[in-house]
């Protein structure tokens, strides 16, 4: 495994995550009704199902993470089996069918659409197979939750274009690209930024991003553009550093030299580079470590049927179960001033691998160098 993927030392997430597994294994049964799935000792088959690959992260960072977390929960002993849907929700409905015939122990889904993995979800149940959400509140009845702290995510990003805005707020008029709306998570992120926003900007025009794909927030942005005019639009809110460079594509096509504030969320590489560089005002950091820590601790504890509240210190209500188990991760601001301090501190990438050639000077400038 990369030595980049090396746990994140993130102080504050890392209090939540400092539980051992030990500590698990000496607490009473679960008392779940279904025995059909007991393992004896570190022999555990956990299935990971992740919705995408347009997102970086997922195949760069979350796979890797769970991954080496089961092995060394488990000795080298527990085995993931891994299926990534493409953002196809009925194929993901698919890839939980075929890991019940698999008999895999427990499921790990992050969820493409979280009310269609539903019946899938009860599926698995039914079947004697716990269910951890993982990043995404997935509906049916889940067993556990991890993600990060979402509305705060949205509120981050409102702040920091209130920040890139100061006393030009009100200016102009700024658009809101926001996530898809089959993610939970999206509603989210709209939510906490809409609550730092409202009545200080002035919102032109809004989209909610089909399948979050940049090539449909630059087709969007574009038509933004068109309608407002590309002077008068002072700041874009952006839910991802995906959507955020198809949007910034989209300003500079229109000609601007300037660009306004744009914000981003993952801390994309190219986000990063582009964050350097002057062209997007701001990135979510999330650490993805403790979230990958928690799901594959709540996981291995599941499939022994052992009590995970050790871990899972706090309760999340879905739509359609109440009182989940779940572990929320704090998130960072992520702008020129702290790179150093974030993703190159965590080893998420090193300096090298940010500065190349194209992006030397801008690095210098910042002391990345």
């Amino acid at each position: 495994m990369n030595t980049r993927m090396r746990r994140t030392a993130v102080a504050v997430a890392a209090g939540a995550m400092a539980v051992s597994l030990a500590a698990c294994g000496s607490a009473k049964e679960s008392g779940d009704k279904s025995d059909t799935n007991v393992v004896k000792g570190n022999a555990i088959k956990i299935g990971l199902l992740l919705p995408e690959n347009q997102t970086a992260r997922y195949e760069k960072f979350d796979k890797p993470l769970i991954e080496k977390q089961v092995a060394d929960l488990t000795g080298g002993k527990g085995e993931v089996v891994y299926a990534n849907a493409k953002q196809d929700a009925t194929t993901q409905n698919s890839q939980v069918d075929t890991m019940i015939t698999n008999k895999v122990n427990v499921l790990i889904i992050d969820a493409v659409d979280s009310k269609a993995i539903a019946g899938a979800v009860k599926r698995a149940k039914d079947a004697g197979i716990p269910v951890v959400a993982y990043d995404r509140l997935a509906e049916g009845p889940i067993d556990a939750y991890t993600s990060f702290d979402n509305e705060e995510v949205g509120k981050v990003q409102g702040k920091a274009l209130l920040e890139a805005l100061g006393d030009k707020a009100k200016d102009g008029q700024i658009v809101m690209m926001n996530g898809s709306v089959t993610d939970p998570n999206a509603k989210l992120f709209k939510q906490g930024a809409h609550s730092v926003l409202d009545g200080k900007v002035n919102v032109a025009k809004e989209y909610d991003t089909v399948e979050w794909k940049p090539e449909n927030a630059n087709t969007n942005m574009a038509a933004a553009l068109s309608a407002v005019g590309k002077d008068k639009i002072v700041g874009v809110y952006s839910a991802n550093d995906g959507m955020a460079g198809g949007i910034i594509t989209a300003l500079k096509a229109a000609g601007l030299t300037t660009l306004p504030p744009v914000t981003g969320q993952d801390a994309e590489l190219a986000g990063v580079q582009r964050i350097v560089a002057g062209e997007q005002f701001m990135s979510v950091y999330k650490p993805y470590a403790p979230e990958a820590e928690a799901a594959a601790k709540m996981a291995v504890a599941l499939a022994k049927k052992e009590r995970i509240e050790v871990v899972a210190t706090s309760k999340v209500d879905s739509p359609t179960t109440k009182a989940v188990p779940s572990v929320l991760i704090p998130v960072v601001s992520l702008t020129k001033a702290n790179i150093k301090d974030t993703v190159i501190r965590d080893n998420v990438y090193s300096a090298d691998e940010i500065c190349t050639d194209k992006y030397a000077a801008a690095c210098a400038t910042l002391g990345l160098k």
